[in-house]
């Protein structure tokens, strides 16, 4: 990991085409800025966890789940 030290207004740059700017401290908060392109999403890391677990489980299907769309289909191509 790497880290470093920046003061309000200054910034670190990922890439060419990440920036990202110390906007203010107050106490132990600090608020941030993210310059990216529109194609890049930027998300708290707590956001994108959520986002990744509902893609997981909306990728995962059960064996009764495929049963019971077999089913489905059969019934409606024969009737």
């Amino acid at each position: 990991m790497l880290v470093l030290t920046r003061k309000v207004n200054q910034s670190i740059v990922i890439g060419d085409e990440i920036e990202v700017i110390v906007l203010e401290v107050r106490g132990e908060q600090v608020r941030i800025g993210v310059r990216a392109p529109r194609d890049i999403a930027v998300h708290r890391k707590e956001i994108y966890e959520q986002i990744r677990q509902e893609n997981l489980n909306a990728a995962s299907v059960s064996t009764d789940d495929l049963s019971s769309l077999q089913k489905r289909l059969s019934q409606e191509s024969n009737g």
